[in-house]
């Protein structure tokens, strides 16, 4: 099974480049832990950017059970197709996000925003990146 930790992290200021952070594991060994710096976009679809980014780096395991854990309400939302917003980028970026998503038959998404311990595990996942 593998298992990754995402968070994308918007900028503060409008045109400063956006981070991107992940860690995969195949069961429990660490495969990959990186810090990505990408251009600026709308913090809006930083999340789903991140998504797409990090489905990219595990399409050579898409015959393997995956579970993505991610602490981003708005994304897991948007992926589910129940975010109730009116906002033209965020609806064009969750069509392309749900179409990556749906090249992966084994695809779990996990939001641990109201799960205090396993928002902890996500944290130190994502630690010292």
């Amino acid at each position: 099974m593998i298992k990754a930790y995402l968070a994308g992290i918007a900028s503060l200021y409008e045109g400063a480049d956006i981070e991107i952070q992940y860690c995969i594991y195949d069961d429990l060994e660490l495969i990959s832990k990186k810090s990505v710096k990408m251009d600026y976009v709308k913090p809006a679809i930083v999340g789903q950017v991140a998504m797409i980014t990090l489905l990219n780096k595990i399409k050579n395991y898409k015959d393997k059970e995956i579970v993505v854990v991610v602490n981003d309400t708005v994304l897991y939302e948007s992926i589910r197709g129940t975010l109730k917003t009116k906002n033209i980028d965020i609806i064009k970026m969750s069509k392309e996000t749900r179409k990556k998503v749906a090249g992966f038959e084994n695809l779990t998404i996990e939001n641990v925003s109201a799960n205090y311990l396993e928002l902890q595990k996500w944290v130190e996942a994502l630690k010292g990146l």
